[in-house]
């Protein structure tokens, strides 16, 4: 209690402090939100659901010019036609029962379907012996994947092997799906182990490739990184991917650090890196760093999401600052804005936003959000001076590890350290295939039934 004037003042209650009541409502929103999360991981479909959308869509295409290109499956021709088969008329109208019934003409309709009946192929392989060196000599089709006989004399196809790498490396079926699916579809009985087995033995025929994409990234003007999480039987592991100008590499490694990306570039590298702002990638002190600026803006997401009052005036500045430089990136790939004009705005948005973090601020939140943005100043705006050359978002890399990440949540990882080498190689090759516009199936059918392994075409 205070006494002025011989006068007794009340003690200030909960309701008369600003501050007081503010901390309430922050509490307040804080447990209703803890409280959601706690009711949504009871849900068996959690970690796996969207949020509601507050306005959805409507589904369907949209009408007008919004409607897009009509499109219809184009019917096959006489040579591609395997099978004709009629569909006559009934004997009987099937409205009122009259059996006369003229017909009037013939139409057409076409249908594809999946085989299911497998093909079964016997090569009659020659084998003779050199009269110079009394060596063996023995022939090989074009088909073939092996020169095994014997034992080993009964083989998958080309196009069999290709498919249990594609299922399971890129469309994320586990092998035991895969064994099923064989089974299922196209009445080839395999077991879980020979979907494995064949994944390995095609991975050891892309070393080659894998070695020549792991050059092509690191002769890149720019790299994207990233990492996520991953499982090597049972034990925790990092998935690293690197992306760069016409080729992407995985490479799955015990530790989540700099070693992957080193032994990948070496620290010397010298180019265009945007990444998400992870402390490793800071090591390339050679390379133009760009922070990846959704990284940031979902940052100011969060802090607006939580913050109450006047500390959200910083996340909502730094959010109008960095979509100012992506609507210039914009202006200026529709010819607006010059070069010279995106970097005098790369400078002015550089020194804006250095007067906006510099001040102390009281939200603990927004003070590390301040002093990340003060340490990469230079790294915020890259874009803008490099246009044309570097990316304003590490999207690519996201794109790229996206399979990986559904495969992770769909059978867990790799069971041994030779899986994981499996991963890498097969998924480095087949996301490369994509990124050089080449058809991974065809790639790799060629790898398989080449005797020396072709190397992976440039893009044209």
């Amino acid at each position: 209690m205070a006494h002025v004037s011989g006068v007794m003042e009340e003690p200030q209650t909960t309701a008369d402090c600003p501050r007081c009541r503010a901390l309430e409502a922050q509490i307040a929103k804080l447990a209703a939100e803890l409280e959601e999360v706690r009711r949504s991981g009871k849900r068996q479909a959690a970690p796996f659901r969207k949020p509601k959308k507050p306005k959805p869509r409507k589904p369907g295409r949209k009408p007008g010019k919004d409607y897009g290109k009509h499109e219809r499956r184009v019917a096959p021709s006489p040579e591609e036609i395997d099978e004709t088969h009629d569909a006559p008329l009934p004997p009987e109208c099937p409205r009122c029962g009259s059996a006369h019934v003229q017909e009037t003409h013939v139409a057409q309709q076409f249908q594809v379907d999946l085989p299911q009946r497998p093909i079964h192929r016997q090569f009659n392989i020659h084998i003779g012996r050199c009269q110079k060196c009394n060596g063996r000599v023995q022939g090989r089709h074009e088909l073939q994947t092996s020169s095994a006989l014997g034992a080993a004399a009964a083989q998958l196809g080309p196009n069999a092997h290709v498919a249990m790498a594609l299922l399971n490396k890129e469309l994320g079926l586990s092998h035991g799906k895969v064994a099923r699916m064989f089974e299922l579809m196209f009445n080839i009985r395999v077991a879980r182990a020979t979907s494995a087995r064949s994944s390995a033995r095609t991975s050891r025929r892309c070393e080659q490739a894998y070695a020549e994409l792991r050059s092509a990234v690191k002769a890149s003007s720019q790299v994207v990184p990233d990492e996520t999480g991953w499982r090597v039987g049972g034990e925790n592991a990092w998935l690293h991917v690197v992306v760069g100008d016409n080729a992407t590499c995985f490479e799955i490694d015990p530790t989540r650090s700099r070693q992957p990306v080193e032994r990948l570039l070496g620290m010397e590298w010298s180019g265009l890196m945007v990444h998400d702002g992870w402390s490793v990638y800071r090591k390339f002190d050679r390379a133009v760093h760009q922070q990846c600026t959704n990284h940031l803006l979902k940052r100011c997401h969060e802090l607006l999401a939580a913050a109450i009052g006047g500390a959200v005036r910083f996340p909502r500045q730094v959010k109008h600052l960095l979509k100012q430089g992506l609507a210039f990136r914009d202006r200026h790939e529709n010819g607006e804005v010059s070069r010279h004009g995106l970097l005098v705005m790369a400078g002015r948005l550089k020194s804006q936003m250095l007067d906006l973090v510099f001040p102390v601020k009281t939200h603990p939140g927004n003070e590390t959000l301040a002093n990340f943005l003060y340490g990469h100043l230079d790294e915020l705006f890259a874009y803008l001076r490099h246009p044309g050359k570097m990316d304003a978002t590490n999207y690519r890399a996201e794109q790229a590890i996206r399979p990986a990440v559904v495969n992770r949540k769909v059978w867990g990882g790799n069971r041994t350290w030779l899986g994981a080498r499996v991963q890498s190689i097969l998924a480095s090759v087949i996301r490369t295939c994509h990124q050089r516009l080449i058809e991974p199936f065809h790639y790799l059918a060629n790898v398989l039934t080449s005797p020396q392994p072709p190397p992976l075409p440039l893009p044209s």
